[in-house]
């Protein structure tokens, strides 16, 4: 079975014509109302046994499909990554559906954390902390949407707790069921969205450390990616509603 993704579609009512991608062999696929009249399908050159020929309006073509024969990822640095979230203007939004975080295990929050101990969130990364203080000031509004599996795992359960910590500086965080996720197919992939023109792909390695981050700005793609942060944050629910359904299971 092919591992289709939808990029998009051509009419804002039906659905229909629209055009996808394979994600293994990069072959494009595009659906819409077939071209029937036996006199334009006699003149159509290269027309197969078992082909339909479909009609579907150019900007289709020039908005949802590939621009180039090899995608060439733009990959940015850590430090010039993190300058992003002072640059953008108006919101940063994210989704995370990873299981565990190397990151997040290096840390004294987290041993706290295993060790059953009340975490000390008041005294942990204070200059991101202040940071995130001095944008929210500014008006720049923070938004995630964490996934949670179920059961969470242990570093899910660390970022439930966490999420106070950030919801103290400023950001709204939001929780959403594994299985809700896979319903709306969100990709496994964890990214930010910067005021809905600039999307941040972010890359980990085996032991699930960051190591890099991908850029995206091309139109078309960023638009699948605020469409999928739409269908996540319409579904998700504040992190407290699924940590008193975790603490009550």
């Amino acid at each position: 079975m092919r591992r289709l993704r939808f990029n998009g579609t051509g009419s804002g009512i039906n659905g229909c014509p629209a055009v996808h991608e394979d994600l293994d062999t990069g072959e494009i696929i595009v659906h819409g109302p077939p071209l029937t009249d036996p006199g334009d399908l006699a003149r159509l050159r290269h027309l197969g046994a078992g082909e339909t020929a479909v009609v579907v309006p150019r900007e289709l073509l020039v908005d949802w499909g590939p621009k180039e024969v090899v995608r060439v990822p733009h990959v940015i640095g850590l430090d010039a990554f993190d300058r992003l979230f002072t640059q953008f203007e108006h919101t940063a939004w994210r989704l995370e559906t990873r299981r565990r975080y190397a990151s997040d295990e290096a840390t004294e929050t987290y041993r706290q954390f295993l060790r059953g101990e009340p975490v000390d969130w008041e005294g942990a990364d204070t200059r991101w902390c202040a940071e995130r203080r001095e944008q929210a000031a500014l008006g720049k509004r923070f938004e995630r949407v964490r996934v949670i599996d179920n059961p969470p795992t242990q570093g899910q359960l660390y970022l439930l707790d966490n999420a106070r910590r950030n919801s103290s500086v400023g950001e709204s965080i939001f929780s959403l069921r594994r299985s809700q996720a896979d319903l709306l197919g969100l990709p496994g992939e964890d990214f930010w969205i910067f005021d809905s023109r600039l999307v941040a792909l972010l890359v980990f390695d085996n032991e699930d450390s960051l190591v890099s981050v991908e850029l995206i700005t091309e139109p078309a793609d960023v638009s699948r990616y605020v469409q999928m942060r739409d269908a996540a944050q319409h579904h998700a629910v504040p992190y407290e509603t699924i940590a008193a359904e975790v603490a009550a299971e």
